[in-house]
């Protein structure tokens, strides 16, 4: 097919509904908190927060699912390659329910061993093991979920992913009150919303995905589904992603147990000022999401001068909103830090290091939108090296810069950072050379 010159329209047709999802999310947990704590019980508030922690650093794991599935139907859409990009959503789910299944199986001793090396005390662990033991069991419409959306955003059809991630946070703010509030579920009932979020969730994806195939164009043959080669290169995609993603969970890991180091109040500062990090990573994001689809569509269509403009355009548009939130955390931080805690002494603490978290967004930009790129043309293997080398100097910076307490740990952080986006732009030419080859 011919492939649309990229524009900045195009790139916020995509970017713009996945901004909209990643501000939305964040208020399943202000509404599942904020409902538990009215039953009054300290330990299942606790037994909430430690298992959303799991599962949020598992699901992150699980992110390959959208991120390999939005590449691969892009090409095949800038190929014009019709039975491929069915294959691709039959292929997704396909490993989305096994792994599903698999962690159903493997809960028991799973659940065990993870809440007893958390340490919590007997309520808090009993409450957490409840809510995570009947929660995964929204692990397969959750997967699928992934595979889905990332289909449909594949294809340009970020406004309908949008409305299926709407449709699941929803419900889920819905039922997590009602269960828990009204029928006096109590922790169970906030573990059910989740599982009935998702299978409605996924229930509006698999019907619009019908909507758009036909129901006669469904169907696949074997032979196509499990093409070894496809299979072999999701496979190899996958790994990839898993790789990297788990060197990132690492890294932000490593940075919350040194900080704790420092102290309570220091964890406490620390832990605000993340989430003002994570400001700049709602839209940071978006847009990577949209250099996915756009350089995806382009490789597949060999179109070299749009997967050119792609990256301009998405590079231009990131630095653009990572100065933005940068200014507005300059500006706004001290007053949003007041705000989310009462504690003089974490207030204080918070300040001094405000102006680290303000250069996150800014230090982080090309990281981001260099991973929608790779993404994009599966660059996977090299994403991987490089996150591994880009790891390597974190840990490198934070032993010369220790000295220096939690502004050598911010600095170091910050310096993982620069190394991600410096080491991929660095790469990228000859990446670009050997896939556009004549």
């Amino acid at each position: 097919m011919d492939v649309q010159r990229t524009t900045h329209a195009r790139v916020f047709a995509i970017a713009g509904p996945a901004m909209l999802a990643n501000l939305t999310t964040p208020l399943l947990g202000i509404v599942a908190t904020a409902v538990i704590g009215r039953l009054g019980e300290a330990h299942l508030l606790g037994g909430v927060a430690m298992a959303s922690v799991v599962f949020d650093c598992t699901f992150w794991l699980f992110g390959f699912l959208r991120m390999s599935t939005v590449a691969l139907t892009a090409q095949a859409r800038g190929a014009d390659d019709a039975a491929e990009m069915r294959a691709t959503l039959a292929r997704a789910l396909v490993v989305a329910v096994a792994f599903g299944a698999g962690l159903l199986l493997i809960q028991g001793p799973v659940t065990a061993i993870i809440f007893h090396l958390m340490g919590a005390s007997g309520p808090v662990s009993d409450a957490a093991k409840l809510y995570f033991h009947l929660r995964l069991w929204s692990t397969p419409f959750l997967l699928a979920n992934y595979a889905v959306l990332g289909w449909l955003i594949g294809q340009a059809r970020a406004g309908s992913a949008l409305g299926i991630q709407t449709l699941i946070n929803t419900i889920n703010i819905a039922a997590t009150t009602a269960l828990v509030l009204v029928f006096g579920l109590g922790i169970a009932g906030a573990a059910y919303a989740a599982v009935i979020a998702e299978a409605s969730g996924l229930g509006l994806g698999l019907f619009i995905a019908m909507r758009i195939l036909g129901l006669g164009k469904m169907k696949l043959s074997r032979a196509v589904l499990f093409d070894r080669g496809k299979i072999l290169r999701l496979m190899a995609i996958n790994r990839d992603i898993v790789i990297r993603t788990a060197a990132l969970i690492a890294a932000f890991l490593f940075f919350t147990a040194q900080g704790a180091r420092g102290g309570d109040t220091v964890l406490a500062a620390n832990a605000i000022l993340n989430n003002f990090a994570l400001i700049g990573s709602f839209f940071l994001d978006g847009l990577a999401t949209a250099a996915e689809q756009l350089c995806g569509q382009s490789r597949g269509a060999h179109d070299r001068a749009n997967f050119l403009r792609a990256t301009k355009l998405i590079l231009g548009w990131s630095c653009a909103f990572a100065l933005a939130v940068a200014l507005a955390l300059a500006l706004s931080g001290g007053a949003l830090i007041d705000l989310m805690t009462a504690s003089e002494d974490v207030r204080q603490t918070a300040r001094l290091y405000l102006w680290l978290a303000a250069l996150a967004p800014v230090c982080g930009v090309a990281a981001y939108a260099y991973d929608g790129i790779y993404i994009g043309a599966t660059w996977s293997r090299d994403m991987r090296n490089l996150m591994l080398a880009a790891l390597a100097i974190y840990f490198l910076s934070w032993a010369a810069l220790q000295p220096l307490g939690n502004t050598g740990l911010w600095l170091a952080l910050l310096t993982f950072l620069l190394a991600r986006g410096a080491l991929q732009a660095l790469r990228y030419p000859a990446l670009l050379e050997k896939s556009f080859a004549a």
